[in-house]
């Protein structure tokens, strides 16, 4: 019976961690930028906002791979 890598799901809940803190900055930048649309910085901030919201999609899908090897282990190829 396999055991649970516990250093690998804890890699996981940490990246899950991130994700989180990415999944409310990306809305909250990308609000703030339409908020303030005739700002110097609208532009930026709005880069930033969309750049936030794809990290926490590409994190989200990454950390779930993580915790699922560390739970079921890795692939084989046979």
């Amino acid at each position: 019976m396999r055991r649970t890598n516990k250093e690998l799901l804890v890699k996981g809940l940490k990246s899950f961690g991130f994700t989180v803190l990415a999944m409310f900055m990306g809305p909250f930048l990308i609000y703030e930028a339409f908020k303030n649309e005739g700002h110097p910085f609208y532009w930026p901030v709005l880069i930033l906002g969309i750049l936030c919201a794809g990290t926490a999609i590409y994190l989200g899908f990454r950390s779930v791979g993580i915790v699922i090897d560390a739970v079921f282990g890795k692939k084989s190829k046979d």
